[in-house]
């Protein structure tokens, strides 16, 4: 397997940041043509409407436990340690953040918002795993 394969999902995990950020954007403007903001309610967090509130939350989970996945990409890159496994767990935590951002962004059900949330988890605690068996077979 070519290492190069382990940027991929890292590079359209951060198309998903971009698309947050553009559709923050969006509502924020929305919110102060309508009236239901004005653009001083942005100045600080807790002051926003309801309507920008939960977009605004979301681009701020794409900043936590994504970081981690950023590292663990790298580092297996870096120690030879990309394989199928690797590439495929890689995927899975980026579908997996698709979902949470999807159900985040739309209906913002709690229940199945979690549970996207401990799929990427679980992932990301299986990516840090395999990377912790590669560097240990050193």
């Amino acid at each position: 397997m070519n290492p190069i394969a382990i940027f991929w999902p890292m590079i359209i995990y951060v198309l998903l940041v971009f698309i947050v950020y553009g559709l923050l954007g969006i509502r924020r403007r929305k919110s102060i043509v309508d009236g239901e903001a004005k653009l001083k309610q942005f100045k600080l967090r807790g002051d926003e409407p309801a309507s920008t509130a939960a977009t605004s939350n979301n681009v701020m989970n794409q900043f936590e436990s994504p970081v981690l996945f950023y590292v663990v990409c790298i580092a297996l890159f870096v120690t030879g340690g990309v394989n199928l496994l690797t590439v495929v767990l890689a995927w899975l935590f980026v579908i997996s953040r698709y979902a949470h951002a999807y159900v985040h962004l739309t209906s913002n059900n709690v229940g199945i918002r979690f549970n996207c949330f401990l799929v990427s988890m679980f992932v990301l605690f299986a990516m840090w795993a395999a990377f912790a068996l590669h560097i240990a077979a050193f």
